[in-house]
């Protein structure tokens, strides 16, 4: 509808019949008519209004008096009655044609001038990317009262929209967890493999190795005798998997259990008991039947088991720590920060503007408030796996032990073949004399063993090669790498995502960015690292009162891990600590053992048969007294409960 004076739309009156044509074409190309003009054929062609007035035979208007004006009133103050009209339509005057184009002109603008709404066509083509129904987009922008996080403004999103994206923002943000911390995972666990790999090939070929040396070396001898030597690298193995094995117990046993075969050998003439054979074991330690070799291997077995098993162990945990800490699950204020983050430009159509570096960070470290807290025991874990891992490159490094181990052995067995005459000696007047055997069958004894002759050396350069197809040093000098470069990975870790280009904008564009609310600067500081610090976070509301309890299982974890590193560190095994204060109590009661305090040896001469020596006669005194203490010790226990009893 137009509202312009009736003059606009009319030609003037010397206007020719051109002019008069242009006038009316323009008014109706501009949809308008003259203010006060009836409407076209408003109330049907027949009706008054519908009519055009009759013109004069001039067709000039007729006037309105009788010089064109107003008739006086009457007496009555009146008008006086109007003449009849003339026949001849009136003619009325016009404005120039250049008012009506500007007019006609100036209706789009006004028209454009009114709001439309904007297209999403965009955000519904990246709705549908998502594997999401493009029919739950509009295709323009509605209003946005429906929407709980994101802005209620004009808006691409429906509540639909904004539900799916919260439960995107979450799966997005796992990921990006994941991404990082995977790699980590990989690294611990394929570390974790060709370690225990090395250890258990490491083990088997240090076992054939021996088996195939001493084979050779004492033929028929060692094979009556191999479970012997088998059972310690069952033992060493069931060690290192995680079996409960005292090592320094185990390896007195092995040495123990060979001096009894070894005695038997060297001395074949003569007949020895089960009795006998266990009160030479007894003393193997102050016998020294093989020379130090025992208490040198025992401590290298010791440190350097001690030192792998916890090594692998601590590439098993960190493995495990970093599989359960990574698997993060935000809370309800943290998926509203994540969508507000991710999704909510979307909903403004801001499809192609990333969010602020700052602002992630923030959001971050607010999802990943529990995660920080773990980074401290973390950093002290790698430092002590680092520490342990220069132990296996030095003094307690497993392959310098082990793959000599038949070598060393074999020494040991010299050595008691080179002493057997002194060794049988003391033997003889602790224990007492042995019976003798028969000629015959001593003489059998000799030719089927065949011990008489000396053991040939054996070469070391005749050793199997490395285990897993590497060498101890090797492994050592790669992980050491990887455990610096995971240093402070929780810590880091918010900052890692943001500086993925999918989730923020980085460092630079700071001014380009979305903000939370608009395409601007973040001007909020960014927070500390940890739960605590996350009391101050603009972005996600933390209730630092509450710590995750996964993540606090895994820092326990990590404090045990470290405690058994340190202790494998100093060669002590954290899984023995009990025994061993039990024995230092003993110790430190009693000043010293009996068999270390005794410059000679002093046996039990009631556990072997035969004896007819002198020395019999002293440890039988000794036996005597000793069974007149416990008589009186048992005699005052029977006193005490007979008293306890008349007490009560």
């Amino acid at each position: 509808m137009c509202f312009l004076p009736s003059q606009v739309c009319r030609a003037p009156p010397h206007a020719g019949p051109a002019e008069r044509s242009r006038s009316g074409a323009g008014c109706r190309a501009a949809g308008c008519r003259a203010a006060g003009a009836a409407p076209a054929r408003r109330g049907g062609a027949g009706s008054a209004e519908g009519r055009l007035r009759p013109r004069g035979s001039l067709g000039r208007p007729r006037p309105r008096g009788s010089l064109g004006r107003p008739r006086p009133r009457g007496s009555l103050g009146r008008p006086r009655r109007p003449l009849p009209a003339r026949t001849m339509p009136r003619r009325r005057g016009c404005l120039p044609p250049l008012l009506c184009t500007l007019a006609a002109l100036s209706l789009p603008l006004l028209l454009a001038a009114e709001p439309r709404a904007k297209s999403c066509s965009e955000v519904r083509r990246l709705y549908a990317a998502k594997g999401f129904s493009q029919s739950e987009a509009p295709s323009h922008e509605i209003s946005g009262d429906h929407l709980k996080v994101c802005s209620q403004g004009y808006t691409c999103c429906s509540q639909e929209m904004e539900e799916k994206y919260s439960q995107q923002s979450k799966h997005d943000f796992r990921n990006a967890v994941v991404e990082l911390s995977n790699h980590l995972q990989t690294m611990f666990s394929s570390r974790y493999k060709k370690f225990d790999e090395f250890f258990k090939e490491l083990l088997e070929n240090a076992e054939k190795s021996l088996n195939d040396m001493f084979v050779r070396t004492y033929g028929r001898l060692y094979m009556q005798n191999s479970e012997l030597f088998k059972d310690l690298f069952v033992e060493l193995k069931r060690y290192y998997v995680g079996g409960n094995v005292n090592l320094e117990e185990m390896l007195n046993e092995f040495w123990a259990r060979l001096l009894e075969r070894m005695f038997r050998l060297v001395n074949p003439q003569y007949h020895f008991t089960d009795e006998y054979l266990e009160c030479v074991s007894k003393y193997t330690e102050q016998l020294k039947p093989f020379g130090d070799v025992p208490r040198k291997l025992k401590l290298q077995v010791t440190r350097a088991f001690v030192a792998a098993r916890t090594f692998a162990q601590g590439l098993a945990v960190a493995r495990d720590v970093v599989s359960k800490v990574s698997a993060v699950n935000p809370t309800p204020q943290g998926t509203r920060a994540l969508l507000k983050m991710m999704y909510c430009p979307y909903c403004r159509g801001l499809v192609s503007v990333k969010p602020c570096y700052n602002y992630c960070f923030n959001v971050m470290r607010g999802c990943l408030a529990n995660q920080g807290d773990l980074d401290a025991e973390w950093n002290i874990f790698m430092d002590s796996m680092l520490l342990v891992a220069e132990r296996l490159e030095g003094p307690f490094n497993i392959e310098s032990v082990m793959d000599p181990i038949d070598v060393k052995i074999s020494d040991a067995i010299m050595n008691m073949q080179e002493n057997s005459m002194q060794v049988s000696q003391k033997v003889f007047q602790g224990c007492g004399q042995p019976k003798t055997l028969a000629q015959g069958r001593t003489a059998r004894s000799v030719s089927e063993g065949g011990f008489s002759a000396r053991f040939r050396p054996y070469n070391p350069e005749e050793r199997p090669t490395t285990a897993a197809g590497t060498s101890l040093d090797r492994l050592v000098t790669d992980v050491k790498e990887k455990l610096k470069q995971a240093k402070k990975f929780w810590s880091s870790l918010p900052g890692n995502i943001c500086n993925d280009e999918k989730m923020s904008v980085g460092a630079v564009n700071e001014n380009e960015c979305w903000n939370g609310s608009a395409k601007s600067r973040y001007d909020f500081a960014v927070t500390g690292n940890g739960l605590a610090s996350q009391v101050n976070n603009p972005e996600v509301e933390v209730d630092i009162t509450k710590p995750d309890m996964v993540i606090r299982r895994q820092i326990m974890a990590l404090r045990v891990m470290t405690n058994k590193l340190k202790n494998a560190y100093s060669g002590n095994d954290v899984d023995f600590i009990d025994i061993s204060e039990e024995s230092s109590g003993e110790e430190s009661g009693s000043g010293c053992e009996l068999q270390q305090c005794s410059p000679e040896f002093e046996f039990n001469a009631t556990e072997v048969t035969g004896n007819s020596n002198k020395s019999d006669k002293n440890v039988n005194t000794s036996a005597a007294t000793r069974s007149s203490l416990s008589q009186a010790a048992l005699l005052l226990s029977i006193l005490f409960l007979a008293m306890q009893r008349q007490w009560r």
